[in-house]
């Protein structure tokens, strides 16, 4: 399977091309663009997405155990799928089984035969009625189960099986189990773990909105008629126009929060703890002290027989049992006998838990932390407290022995089989889950590094030196320790190296080469200090570096050694990381053969398996950052002012900007070859010999370029190749190398067809590889174009990259000059094309709004995406400077320009915190803050009192903090010093010029508000602030004091494993649903849910894409209900992983909002607009081209309600921001002006009404031609209007004449029905309505082909999200 995930970053961006061809002149669907445009920038299937999102430290509870029965047993349908031609049961099917339980009637469940027995026990730890046990055994006629079997494997449990539930004596370990999971209990209304970003919790907001659920419940209460009670006017700061940007909004009030029930007052551990010897023998395990809500104070023993009141005191031990002693198997019943408050409160909490949606509650692969919240009682916690002095070091609940051995998890998870596809499902599930324990783990032993609670292994050395190991992972800060760095930049280089190194682990693990093991790694940026986490390989501590290493370079190519093996397995990654193997020289001047940079170092590990590391270099220089003398770059680069001055010589290409070179090079190759032999053919026509060599290689460049290349090259996996040939056409990878090779590379092609991209098709066309082309004729013509596009071989097109071009120290042999000669040039080309390419078509993509940015980090993705690095930031705001239509890119202008201020002064930041002392960071941070963002001129910095006092014992104590330094310098911080620099730091990192001395300036010149700024450096440096609104503008005291800063977080960036075959159906979804098959498409995503549930758990962001699509699909196919529920999923889901106010999370709301209208919850879909609009504003203020989408649906729900004047002050908004962005003669701006008319008509305002449509007639008319539908329609409105006007006239004149005697015409004053209002929101919102009869499923594949024919002769009309059946003809796009 190797060659399934391959490619995935390179074919996301454009796995679907048709869409991404129709999408081309308009915004309106692609705001709702569900997995290609946001997704790709807002995290959904992007492969970027592990980048932007800020994870962290989570307990390892059995996530996917719980979800996949809190889920309703979504997986156990009993689906057949097949994909191609590997036909495989995924689920069989399930069946009931009945329980009984101590105290509760029997009751069924829903069981799945490939279940553990396990996740039975997680069910009933969750049902309301059972979630008090914790320690029984599950047993059939007698026979205990166990716990790891799965269901199919027992002999006798079959539909109507009885279980029973069967008490089992306590351990000590059990009985902290059972504590632990009550305290869970009775916080589980309680988002303070959410708010301090522990155990996966984050926050949703959506039911605050909704009501609860919108399920069923939420239809039986709205069934009345809605439109009495509705008060539909928004707060004061959602109207258009509203200058106010209140932040408290942001985390409306959960009623539940406010006055949480409360069950009891203390529960913690006893002092009289362990029990002593003689107890011991009693069966006491543990002591236990708590406090019931009536005051009454009681000492418990948790003994092997269950919880008991004894008779000690605060200050007197006497186990004894008490009189009466309550004893009870769980501690929930102990305490309901003793404390009435405590049974009616529990059980009052009990029932609204499991009334929450379960994806409320769920927790998330990887942290996700909120910069904001609000101040939360600081409640006694015994297990909090517990778990923070015992530290928990790997004490895992499932997990039997002391620390996990990290590194042997992740690499035995990687050794399981995955011949088919239950066996990949395993290994991928496996996989995914310890990287999400092991960056939860890395990141607590990072926090705890940087606090100074781990002891280094080298504690001599002075602090900065240090490394660390903690829970079997090996910590080292981001600094140049001994000059390792010095040639390349120092510190600078010193921070980069960890991320770039985790962009090859990142790379290497998605080639997936059996036999070749990479590093657990994870980089935390945390209280300006940045640290690298690794898993640590067996042996490595015990040897010195230089015997351990028998591959690669430890001094950056000096010594330089080789290794058959390593080559062996290099050599198989060559290809699809485009990384040529070369011959450097070493010391003694010997040839050593190399398969990856110098740096890259092999070494094999006590377990005999071959790890590499230090993969800083995978990828090429970016000569553009790299000035080298005497070399000079094109001329595209220098017109930009190329080559310049970076902080480091690590400056590296992005793997996306290689693919996209890549594939660039190889439609050149195509054409060249092409029109050669074309005029071959022309010149020669008589000899027939050749021609089909000549047909065949002209055709290519019009088809899918992947087919001709691996009809020969596969059998085994013509699955994979068929898939990604539709799937994907921008799967180029390099081809089939030189013939020289083809016999070692025999087993390397047939197991990864599909990475090698589009073979030179001339080359498999006779069926063998040895004798590419019969004719020497065509074989020039190959060879010139091979020459042209800088092929590493002469008979196909192949090209690859030799990282160690301009790495110093690094010389090549004598005899290799013009190879290396080459490689510069091609290293020249790529730089080039970054900016003569890859900038303009970001550019153009933001023109046609097929890239909509909204913050800072779906702008970076954007970047990404297209393979361009940050540092080009400033270049890219040059670019948008020169654009004629400039003022149609202002937002994106403005983000980048704000993306580009954050990051200034987060490098300042950086340093600025490496001096603060623990006790001052809160002074620190609130200081650095008034700087960046209060207009108070004069902030001045609080010394926290007591420096005064401890100065000379903290002299001592010095030495530990990292980077001591004098510890108040950050005191004199000034906001002009601070903007000075940040106007500097833009100069010199990203050669922007900033005209800017102080953040008013800043404001006023580039539009931005304050408050996007404040969530910006929040979000990137992980500070954590009081929710309230803040006085940014004041001049008189500053907007921050200590006391608002609550927290500060980690930033952790880490790999994010994918799920292959789940992401393979949801493509091939895609495409059936493009070609129209819905009803097919439908059930491939709905499987490839199954797969993604299977391999993530419950909660992940491409689940999120995947619900999002499939309740389009159910919209679409007229099943409201099905369409609201997995909707309101995917709302959730985004609250969750990706933060409350992401951007992908604003365009959920819509979608759901829309999804309530057409169900007929009016008041709800208003909210969820309200709510998204305030998320928008927040985010990245009212002007931005998406803000338009969002107000024509607010408008049209309240012209729905006949709320008219409101209805306007949106849809005029709406019009206003569209004729910014689309242009005035765009078909946008004439949607929009028929919008306005309607509300006018409906207020009765004729001549107003007239006149906006008679501006959209214009448009069509001038647009479309008189022909056209729309033009006709437009045309039939204003005759109408005319009549109703002149209708109104006569009457007016009527009664201006006779007074009140006047006959009066009675006039149509109409109130629209929803269904027109639906249809209209239909059509911004760029969907189709399918009626789901049979008939017309299959008339409608014909309407698509005519359709799809019309679009060619150039009617493009508007695509839907998806698909290219049009919005019934409804609107064109410009």
């Amino acid at each position: 399977m190797v060659s399934k995930t391959d490619d995935i970053p390179a074919s996301l961006p454009d796995c679907n091309p048709v869409d991404l061809a129709d999408e081309a002149g308009d915004g309106a669907q692609d705001s709702n663009e569900a997995t290609k445009t946001r997704l790709k920038d807002s995290c959904g299937c992007a492969h970027s997405a592990d980048t932007a999102m800020v994870n962290g430290d989570g307990a390892h509870e059995h996530m996917e155990e719980a979800e996949s029965k809190q889920d309703g047993n979504c997986e156990a349908d009993g689906e057949e799928e097949s994909n191609e031609q590997e036909v495989i049961v995924i689920q069989d099917t399930g069946f009931t089984v009945k329980i009984q339980a101590p105290g509760t009637e029997l009751f069924d469940l829903q069981v799945s035969p490939q279940e553990m027995v396990q996740e039975i026990h997680q069910v009933l730890m969750d049902r309301e009625d059972t979630c008090h046990r914790t320690c029984f055994s599950l047993q059939l006629d007698g026979n205990v189960l166990d716990n790891f079997a799965e269901l199919k494997s027992i002999e006798g449990l079959q539909e109507g099986s009885l279980l029973k539930v069967v008490e089992e004596p306590y351990t000590v370990r059990e009985a902290r189990i059972h504590v632990r999971h009550i305290r869970d209990l009775l916080k589980s209304l309680d988002p303070s773990d959410a708010y301090n970003g522990v155990d996966c919790n984050s926050l949703s907001f959506l039911s605050i909105f909704t009501d609860g659920d919108l399920g069923d419940s939420g239809k039986r209460r709205k069934k009345g008629n809605e439109l009495e009670q509705i008060d539909c006017t928004p707060p004061e700061h959602i109207l258009p126009g509203s200058k106010e940007r209140p932040l408290v909004p942001l985390q409306p009030q959960n009623k539940d929060w406010k006055q949480p029930m409360q069950c009891l007052k203390v529960l913690t551990m006893s002092g009289w703890n362990p029990p002593p010897g003689n107890r011991k023998m009693h069966g006491d395990l543990m002591y236990l002290y708590i406090v019931t809500v009536e005051e009454r104070h009681v000492s418990v023993t948790a003994s092997t027989r269950g919880f008991y009141l004894n008779q000690s005191t605060t200050y007197t031990f006497n186990p004894k049992p008490a009189n009466p002693s309550f004893l009870s198997h769980s501690l929930v019943e102990l305490l309901s006998q003793i404390s009435p408050a405590f049974k009616k409160n529990f059980t009052a909490l009990q029932k609204k838990r499991v009334q929450r949606h379960p994806f409320e509650r769920i927790a998330t692969p990887f942290q996700v932390y909120s910069w904001t919240a609000p101040q939360v009682d600081h409640a006694m916690d015994c297990v909090r407290a517990e778990d923070a002095y015992t530290s928990r070091l790997g004490y895992e609940e499932h997990i039997p022995g002391q620390t996990r051995d990290w590194n042997e998890e992740l690499q035995t998870t990687r050794e399981l089989p995955r011949k088919n596809l239950p066996e990949r499902l395993l290994r991928e599930r496996a996989i995914f889950k310890v990287h999400s324990d092991f960056a939860a783990a890395a990141t607590r032993g990072a926090m705890a590094v940087i606090d100074g609670n781990v002891m280094a292994i080298n504690p001599g050395e002075e602090t900065r030196m240090q490394m660390f190991i903690w829970n079997n992972i090996f910590f080292s800060l981001g600094f140049d320790v001994r000059d390792h760095y010095r040639e390349l930049g120092g510190d600078a280089a010193a921070h980069a190296a960890p991320t770039n190194d985790l962009n090859g682990v990142r790379a290497y693990g998605a080639v997936d080469v059996e036999g070749l093991y990479t590093l657990g790694t994870v980089v935390v940026d945390y209280r300006g200090y940045r640290v690298t986490a690794q898993s640590i390989i067996p042996g490595i501590l015990e040897r010195e570096q230089e015997q351990s290493v028998i591959y690669g370079s430890i001094d950056f190519g000096k010594t330089v050694v080789s290794h058959s093996k390593y080559l062996e397995l290099l050599e198989k990654t060559s290809r699809p990381l485009k990384i040529q193997r070369h011959r450097v020289l070493n010391e003694k001047n010997d040839v050593v053969e190399l398969c990856s940079s110098v740096e890259c170092k092999g070494i094999i590990g006590n377990d005999g398996r071959h790890y590499i590391l230090d993969l800083l270099r995978t990828f090429p220089p970016d000569l553009n950052f790299l000035p080298v003398n005497g070399e000079e770059l094109p001329p595209e680069s220098h017109r930009h002012g190329f080559p310049r001055k970076h902080r480091h010589r690590l400056a590296c290409l992005r793997q996306e900007l290689i693919e996209a070179f890549v594939e660039h090079r190889y439609l050149l190759f195509m054409k060249m070859a092409a029109l050669q032999l074309m005029q071959q053919k022309a010149n020669k026509d008589s000899n027939k010999t050749d021609t089909p060599a000549i047909t065949e290689t002209s055709e290519t460049p019009t088809e899918s370029s992947t087919d001709t290349a691996q009809t020969q090259s596969t059998t085994s996996d013509s699955t994979d190749a068929t898939e990604v040939s539709t799937d994907c056409t921008s799967q180029t990878d390099s081809s089939t190398s030189a013939a020289s090779k083809a016999a070692t590379d025999g087993e390397g092609n047939s197991s990864e067809p599909t990475t090698n991209g589009p073979q030179d098709p001339a080359a498999t066309q006779n069926g063998e590889c040895k004798n590419p082309l019969e004719d020497p004729k065509s074989r020039e013509v190959v060879l010139n174009a091979c020459k042209a596009v800088g092929s590493i071989s002469n008979t196909s097109f192949d090209i690859r990259f030799n990282p160690d071009i301009f790495s110093p120290g690094v010389r090549f042999p004598e005899d290799h000059a013009d190879d290396v000669q080459k490689q510069k040039q091609l290293l020249k080309d790529a730089a080039a094309f970054l900016v003569s390419c890859q900038i303009p078509s970001l550019i153009k993509d933001c023109l046609d709004h097929s890239t909509l940015p909204m913050d800072g980090a779906t702008l970076t993705e954007a970047l990404h995406q297209r393979g361009i690095n940050v540092r080009y930031l400033g270049t890219v705001l040059e670019f948008v400077e020169k654009t004629p239509a400039k003022t149609q890119l202002e937002h994106i202008y403005r983000i980048g320009i704000c993306e580009l201020i954050t990051r200034c002064a987060k490098h300042i930041f950086k340093t600025y915190l490496q001096c603060v002392e623990l006790s001052a960071l809160s002074a620190a941070v609130s200081h650095f803050l008034n700087c960046f963002l209060s207009s108070f001129p004069d902030a001045v910095a609080h010394l926290p009192p007591d420096e005064l006092v401890s100065r000379r014992k903290s002299r001592k104590r010095r030495n530990r903090v990292p980077g001591g330094g004098d510890n108040t310098a950050w005191a004199s911080l000034t906001p002009i010093e601070l903007w000075k620099n940040i106007a500097s730091e833009a100069q010199s990192y990203y050669h922007f010029h900033l005209q800017c001395e102080s953040v008013d300036q800043v404001v006023e010149k580039y539009g931005f508000q304050k408050i996007t700024l404040l969530r910006e450096i929040s979000i990137k440096t992980g500070i954590q602030i009081l929710i309230k609104e803040y006085n940014f503008d004041s001049r008189h005291k500053p907007a921050f004091t200590e006391e608002d800063i609550l927290n500060i977080f980690p930033v952790v960036k880490h790999v994010n494993p994918k799920a292959s075959d789940a992401f393979h159906f949801f493509q091939s979804g895609q495409a059936k649903v493009q070609q129209g098959f819905l009803k097919e498409g439908c059930e491939l995503i709905n499987e490839a849910l199954n797969l993604f549930n299977n391999v993530y758990g419950a909660m992940h962001v491409e689940i999120c894409a995947c619900l999002r699509l499939l309740a389009r699909l159910n919209y679409i196919m007229g099943d409201h209900a099905e369409a609201l529920s997995n909707q309101q999923k995917a709302v959730l889901m985004s609250e969750r992983v990706l933060g409350i106010e992401h951007p992908n999370t604003i365009q959920e709301y819509m979608h759901l909002a829309l999804y309530c209208f057409a169900n007929g919850q009016l008041s709800t879909a208003l909210r969820l607009l309200y709510r998204g609009r305030y998320l928008m504003l927040l985010v990245c203020g009212e002007d931005h081209p998406e803000m338009a989408l969002l107000d024509s649906n607010i408008g049209l729900v309240l012209h729905g309600v006949m709320e008219y004047d409101l209805s306007l002050r949106f849809l005029e908004n709406a019009l206003t921001i569209n004729t910014k962005y689309h242009g005035a003669r765009s078909l946008k701006v004439a949607l929009s002006h028929h919008l306005v008319a309607r509300v006018y008509e409906s207020k009765a305002e004729f001549r107003s009404a007239l006149q906006h449509e008679k501006e959209g007639y214009t448009i069509y008319k001038n647009q479309m031609g008189e022909a056209h539908e729309k033009t006709k329609e437009s045309s039939e409105y204003l005759k109408y209007l005319t009549q109703q006007a002149v209708a109104l006239q006569r009457t007016m004149n009527e009664i201006y004449k006779n007074g009140s005697n006047a006959s009066i015409m009675p006039l149509k004053f109409t109130a629209p029905s929803m269904a027109s209002v639906l249809e209209q929101l239909n059509i911004i919102n760029g969907i189709i309505f399918i009626p789901l009869s049979q008939k017309d499923l299959e008339n409608l594949k014909a309407e698509v082909q005519r359709r799809q024919q019309l679009q060619e002769l150039g009617k493009g009309e508007e695509p839907t999200e998806y698909t290219p059946l049009e919005v019934e003809d409804k609107i064109p796009i410009d």
